[in-house]
């Protein structure tokens, strides 16, 4: 599986003239196989509706749909998983509701959080902030090359990094050590969601 992961933004969509469920089955269609929903604005009922949506894209193309912080959410569309951060609910309590077998990512910001969760039951970890990003405003510590480099090398887990993750930087940061780049709007925000999708899967795997 490549180490394309795609975090979705309605809002960066809609701007680029694209429905969320048409953004993600060109990626998927692709070759994405990670699918992060990540929502803030929607209610709860509409953010439903969109996950079931999105589960029968996913499910289509053998791609996993994980849930932003909504556990709830995850259960109710029988998502692949969930992606919690550090303010979010705490992941022990997130693996005693979705079970043995789901998904559980956590974000780590630094090496502090990265030490506190030595030996957790986590499938894979987001590491951010790697570059300046117009999607995620609390940059207050940007990561860099060096610091994404340095907590790479003291997990053993999947790492995947974002923050201004596009065409020009994928690869240091695969470089770097990181198993994979989550990106936003270097997909949402294309003209083609399709040939960007395309052209960052090609770079993963020169």
């Amino acid at each position: 599986m490549n180490g394309l992961y795609l975090v979705t933004d309605s809002g960066i969509a809609q701007q680029a003239g694209h429905s969320l469920p048409f953004v993600v089955e060109e990626a998927c269609r692709a070759g994405v196989r990670w699918v992060q929903l990540r929502e803030k604005e929607l209610s709860t009922r509409a953010f439903v509706e969109l996950g079931v949506v999105l589960k029968r894209i996913t499910q289509t193309y053998g791609a996993k749909l994980i849930i932003n912080d909504r556990v709830d959410i995850a259960l109710a569309v029988d998502a692949d998983g969930v992606h919690v951060g550090q303010d979010d609910m705490p992941y022990e309590l997130v693996r005693s509701l979705i079970g043995p077998d789901k998904i559980i990512g956590l974000s780590i910001n630094n090496m502090a959080e990265l030490e506190a969760v030595e030996g957790a039951d986590l499938d894979y970890l987001g590491i951010a902030t790697i570059f300046p990003t117009g999607t995620k405003t609390d940059t207050s510590s940007l990561l860099g090359l060096d610091g994404l480099r340095a907590i790479c090398q003291q997990t053993s887990l999947p790492t995947f990094a974002i923050g201004g993750i596009n065409v020009t930087n994928i690869q240091s940061v695969l470089q770097a050590g990181a198993s994979g780049a989550a990106v936003v709007s270097a997909i949402c925000g294309q003209p083609s969601p399709y040939e960007a999708s395309r052209e960052l899967i090609h770079l993963t795997n020169p």
